[in-house]
């Protein structure tokens, strides 16, 4: 639940350079243009630059060049929520002619900050759901984008397991409940009911930390042992 294939979101964030409200060729204008960019990732995360480079690189193939007539300011919220909120206010108050919201929680960040500025979002789940536009189909206000992944999936990896090892009794969803969508409620539904499906025991596990994802880890690994030696 905490990611997706890099070719994936290379190519969402170079699609979302397509969607800028702003006129789509530079020429057009001669005023610099202002984009505030809030990632989710660490400041030195590699994947991260090179998400960036591909975002960057579709701008200038429609005629906008970094300091020449777009000025992008960039922040790293490394998963923090307290960054997250901490930037948003700051990109707000900057004033951008576009904002690109990477995540849900950024999302909700800057739609608690702005209701005018136009959002352009990347990974997100269920952007209906939590409330950042009306519809898929016409999101209205000011905030649009790209969906991440149906809720389905949920179900779909718990799936996929059982193909890769079919022994698998007892499987662990783990989810940040602070950032994932819903709370952690949007894969939930599938993943169980696909779980009763295969006759495997599902455990919900929220996480909110490294401890956390090894200490649930841990206890599921003793559990199933604990399980295993009673039928030897």
């Amino acid at each position: 639940m905490f990611g997706m294939r890099r070719r994936e979101f290379v190519t969402l964030l170079g699609s979302a350079a397509i969607a800028w409200p702003f006129p789509a060729r530079a020429q057009q204008s001669e005023r610099m243009r202002r984009v505030a960019v809030l990632m989710a990732y660490t400041e030195g995360d590699r994947e991260g630059h090179v998400l960036l480079r591909a975002f960057t690189g579709a701008l200038e193939d429609l005629g906008w060049k970094t300091d020449r007539n777009v000025l992008i300011e960039y922040r790293w919220a490394g998963g923090d929520i307290d960054r997250m909120r901490k930037f948003t206010k700051e990109m707000v108050a900057q004033q951008p002619d576009v904002i690109l919201a990477n995540t849900t929680p950024v999302i909700a960040a800057f739609q608690h900050e702005t209701r005018t500025i136009p959002i352009v979002f990347v990974v997100a789940s269920d952007p209906v759901g939590d409330g950042f536009v009306n519809s898929l189909a016409r999101p209205g206000g000011n905030i649009t984008g790209f969906l991440h992944l149906e809720a389905s999936v949920g179900g779909k990896w718990l799936e996929l397991l059982k193909e890769i090892a079919p022994q698998v009794r007892r499987a662990a969803i783990m989810f940040n409940p602070d950032t994932a969508p819903g709370n952690g409620n949007y894969y939930l539904p599938a993943f169980e009911a696909v779980a009763r499906a295969l006759a495997v025991q599902s455990i919900v596990a929220p996480v909110r930390s490294d401890a956390d994802i090894e200490a649930t880890i841990t206890i599921t690994r003793r559990r199933t042992g604990k399980r295993a030696r009673r039928h030897e």
